[in-house]
């Protein structure tokens, strides 16, 4: 089983990316699952709306996972729990968020579990990811050893924690959230593939897929800023693509991808 993880959609130019290029990139790498974050996929680049989800799974997206900016955008409430391959950080309160923080996928009469969940270090303090990840792997894996998550978190050390605290019982960690993917991609002790963070899809010469002027003043006048997205220049595509044993659910190669469109 080969998964391909597209980093962090980033505005107008993220989605394009994903429009224009997935089909090729896919052609060359041949996953049977294509898992994309898609929480700053907006113009204004945070949240996702109803349209961008549906563009996303026709340009060949099999799931879309969230973030911290999964309710930016209101609309969301109108359509998540409608949705069958759209999931937030499962570690939301579970009594009072709608949708779901995971899903399964057939692949080729294999149960592919994809999970999303969100860390609490410099974000806000949301439910303990790593003691409900311990109680829904264990219900997952009565189903299926394959398992992937979606670990979206701002520091590298509470990634990393979360990837050798699951080493063994789950197939793969990727985080996302930062925007800058990491050269740390690797397989842990216990077969479990992991990538600090995959990078960011959008606008390749902006400022994590802003407009480089707002953030640099923000720099200079400690002033609050109106961070807007880049639409003009290069894009980027950035992500990772890791083959499973479907059998056994261990990790056997993990290689990250990160071209501009001129690069294409």
């Amino acid at each position: 089983m080969r998964i391909l993880f597209i980093g962090d959609v980033v505005g107008d130019k993220g989605v394009s990316m994903i429009g224009d290029y997935l089909p090729k990139l896919k052609q060359e790498i041949k996953p049977q699952v294509t898992i994309v974050n898609g929480e700053n996929a907006t113009a204004m680049g945070r949240g996702i709306t109803l349209s961008i989800y549906k563009q996303l799974m026709s340009d060949g997206v099999d799931v879309v996972t969230l973030g911290n900016h999964a309710w930016s955008n209101n609309e969301i409430l109108d359509f998540i729990d409608d949705t069958k391959r759209l999931i937030r950080p499962y570690n939301f309160p579970r009594r009072t968020t709608p949708g779901k923080g995971y899903t399964m996928v057939n692949v080729n009469g294999k149960q592919l579990a994809v999970m999303n969940f969100q860390g609490r270090v410099f974000m806000d303090n949301l439910d303990d990811p790593f003691a409900l990840a311990d109680e829904l792997v264990d219900e997952i894996r009565k189903t299926t050893n394959c398992i992937f998550m979606d670990f979206h978190a701002e520091a590298t050390s509470e990634k990393l924690a979360m990837a050798r605290y699951l080493d063994g019982r789950i197939s793969a960690v990727v985080g996302t959230h930062t925007h800058v993917q990491t050269n740390d991609a690797r397989i842990l002790e216990g077969k479990t593939a992991f990538l600090t963070d995959a990078g960011m899809t959008g606008p390749a010469d902006g400022m994590l897929g802003m407009q480089p002027e707002s953030v640099i003043q923000r720099f200079l006048n400690q002033r609050p800023a109106r961070f807007k997205v880049m639409e003009t220049g290069r894009g980027i595509i950035s992500g990772c693509f890791i083959d499973i044993d479907d059998k056994t659910g261990h990790a056997t190669h993990i290689e990250t991808v990160s071209m501009t469109d001129d690069q294409i």
